[in-house]
């Protein structure tokens, strides 16, 4: 995490666990046409649109007062979406007992992709079954990527 981004967390955190929101996730990048800081936010229940716009209207005048970028910038309120990667404890105990999509930095028995039901997970690990049945563990450190498999 950049520092911007570790100042604005340490920021806006609190504020958004006083409105029942917690920041999962801060970045500051440029997209587009210029600099974005980017608070991603998640409840139980899921997030509403009117759930970001008051936590944006609430954390405005708080980083004018922090004022952690030296440029413009546009600031973004947005929720995690139902496909976000698998990154935070709360994001596998979200998907636990559903269908993921694992994909590693190297082949492991001959291959670099895995789907299976997510069964178990810990700091360092996770466990999924996979559609053969079989039990897989991955280390999180050979995870590239990590995300719910979306069916409709």
């Amino acid at each position: 995490m950049s520092k911007v981004a570790e100042a604005v967390f340490n920021l806006v955190s609190p504020i958004a666990q006083q409105m029942g929101l917690e920041v999962v996730e801060v970045t500051y990048k440029k997209q587009y046409d210029g600099m974005n800081l980017t608070v991603f936010i998640d409840k139980e229940e899921g997030v509403s649109l009117n759930d970001c716009e008051r936590l944006h209207r609430a954390i405005d005048q708080p980083l004018d007062e922090l004022d952690p970028i030296a440029e413009p910038y546009t600031l973004n309120v947005s929720s995690l979406g139902i496909d976000r990667p698998l990154k935070t404890e709360r994001d596998y105990k979200r998907n636990l007992n559903k269908k993921i999509s694992v994909k590693l930095y190297k082949a492991q028995d001959g291959s670099k992709t895995f789907t299976g039901i997510l069964t178990a997970y810990d700091d360092n690990t996770f466990t999924i079954m996979t559609d053969k049945k079989a039990s897989k563990t991955f280390n999180k450190s050979d995870v590239a990527l990590a995300e719910p498999v979306i069916e409709f």
